[in-house]
């Protein structure tokens, strides 16, 4: 859970922030928004999947 947890910190830090946000439109939404919502979704779906495997 460590490890997930800094994955996700270094996946939603500045730099990588940065070169997500630009002019660019995917489907209407931009990109910054739908890359921190995927990051986002996968984090859960990651801790989720942690937590029930170890039961």
């Amino acid at each position: 859970m460590l490890f997930v947890a800094g994955l996700f910190a270094v996946l939603l830090n500045y730099p990588l922030l940065a070169a997500f946000d630009h002019a660019g439109r995917v489907a209407g939404v931009p990109v910054l928004y739908l890359y921190v919502l995927l990051t986002w979704l996968l984090l859960i779906g990651i801790t989720g999947w942690l937590v029930r495997g170890e039961r």
